[in-house]
């Protein structure tokens, strides 16, 4: 679902040293900071939802036509900014960073709900699910330990993921293809396993590439506010949709009945 300017060209930062660069650290914890601030940010969304505490905001979020809207409108935004901004600038690369998360968190609102209310439910496939407070903090340590390890790959090693990133990139899409299309067709548990344990694959891989991609991307665009700015936005969003990614699908694992 991440498919944006990954590609930066210019400096090997694989072969530079980094270890001491004031600019490529503030740069990179720049990146960090608007992902933790839009995790913050869906969580407080899908607790404000979920818990109910204002139940018409909760019927028309979880309960109205206006979720399927929540629930595509994500991938709308991601293809409708990779082909019609041609020069991004910063304000609309954050207004797109901020709105593609308040749509993810309202969306992991369903979590929290069931969560509280102790219930469950079953997939198209007939597997039961029935999250809990406890599975949900689980699930987003596992998330936040695997990105961390990750991430500091991608900023550590010399290999170039380039090649295989690439094919992340469109492994992924191939993969958000098929959960389509498979709605059209009967429901097949293996089928849903395998997107799941594909995604996991191809969100891991995503993230060490990213975090590599932007080392590459920094030291190409240094000296360049604008350039370096809208790299943050589209970093943080890259790393935000594969955190999504992963939470929720170990979310659904560890709440399998």
């Amino acid at each position: 679902m991440n498919d944006f300017n990954r590609t930066f060209g210019g400096i090997d930062a694989r072969s530079a040293d980094t270890s001491v660069n004031v600019g490529l650290r503030t740069f990179m914890l720049g990146v960090y900071q608007k992902l933790a601030l839009g995790i913050a940010l869906a969580g407080g969304l899908a607790f404000l939802v979920g818990s109910n505490m204002v139940p018409a905001l909760t019927q028309l979020v979880l309960f109205s036509p206006l979720r399927l809207v929540i629930q595509f409108a994500p991938i709308v935004l991601i293809l409708g900014s990779a082909f019609l901004m041609k020069r991004p600038s910063p304000l609309a690369t954050g207004i797109v960073y901020w709105t593609i998360v308040s749509l993810l968190g309202l969306s992991l609102s369903i979590w929290v709900y069931l969560s509280l209310a102790g219930t469950g439910v079953e997939t198209r496939t007939g597997r039961g699910i029935s999250p809990t407070l406890y599975t949900m903090a689980k699930a987003f340590l596992l998330t936040s330990s695997a990105f961390g390890a990750l991430s500091l790959f991608g900023y550590m090693t010399k290999t170039n993921l380039k090649p295989i990133g690439v094919f992340a990139v469109f492994a992924l899409w191939g993969i958000v293809g098929v959960s389509l299309l498979s709605l059209l067709f009967p429901p097949s548990g293996f089928l849903e396993v395998a997107i799941m344990v594909g995604v996991l694959a191809v969100s891991g891989i995503l993230i060490a590439f990213d975090t590599q991609n932007l080392k590459e991307g920094y030291f190409q665009n240094e000296g360049d506010a604008r350039s370096l700015a809208v790299m943050t936005n589209w970093g943080a969003l890259g790393f935000f949709i594969s955190f999504y990614n992963i939470f929720t699908i170990l979310m659904s694992m560890l709440s399998s009945d």
